[in-house]
């Protein structure tokens, strides 16, 4: 198959083909001050090329304002150093029921337009001993974000997360998310959204499974 016509397929139907990001050989030779000029650098290029003036008062800054943006905020997930530590706990409580962390605000990249990816991610665990600090799901969910992602792998390398720091087994994830890249361009179909799942350990049990669905579907009113 043609290599460029490979790349329109996979990247045009949005699919995924690694459960791994995608690195390259030694992706973290460059320190993020290195990378953040080489980008300010390409940017500046490109606006050029589309014919800005980039000596602007508007524009001028923008090629160093999307660079740190890229490196520190929205592929910020790229860097181990910003991996969060999990503070993980002996469930000395003994709580042994589902705990479920719903509408969790999701801010991701598609990597295939580098548009961006927004919706909420709903996260479950059964303890196994452990116990996990509640915002540390909050920040793993956040991690795995700040990358170019495609869905499906973004669903799965949060489950994985989770189980290793918790040694368990019994992690669910679902995320509803809109992509702009089929909302703003392309097709154009502003309502469509896009729903994921992982369902491991005792959440492949249908009895679990749909539990879990329905504490996710619940309106509390405070």
């Amino acid at each position: 198959m043609n290599n460029n016509f490979e790349e329109d397929v996979v990247g045009d139907n949005h699919l995924n083909l690694s459960k791994r990001t995608p690195f390259k050989k030694n992706p973290f030779a460059l320190s993020s001050e290195q990378k953040q000029n080489l980008i300010e650098e390409k940017v500046r290029d490109i606006l050029d090329i589309l014919g800005l003036d980039i000596n602007d008062a508007s524009i001028k800054g923008t090629p160093k304002r999307v660079a740190k943006m890229y490196v520190n905020e929205l592929f910020g997930g790229l860097d181990p150093k910003n991996k969060p530590k999990a503070s993980v706990f002996p469930n000395t409580y003994q709580y042994n029921e589902m705990l479920v962390e719903k509408n969790i605000t999701l801010y991701s990249t598609c990597e295939h337009h580098l548009l961006p990816i927004i919706g909420k991610a709903h996260v479950a665990y059964i303890s196994n001993g452990n116990v996990i600090g509640l915002s540390k799901i909050n920040r793993i969910v956040e991690y795995y974000a700040n990358r170019p992602q495609v869905q499906e792998r973004l669903t799965l390398q949060i489950v994985e997360e989770l189980q290793k720091a918790m040694n368990t087994e019994n992690v669910a994830c679902v995320i509803d998310a809109k992509h702009l890249c089929i909302n703003s361009r392309g097709i154009r179909d502003i309502t469509s959204s896009t729903v994921t799942s992982s369902f491991q350990g005792e959440f492949q049990k249908k009895e679990t499974r749909e539990a879990f669905m329905s504490y996710i579907q619940m309106e509390v009113n405070f």
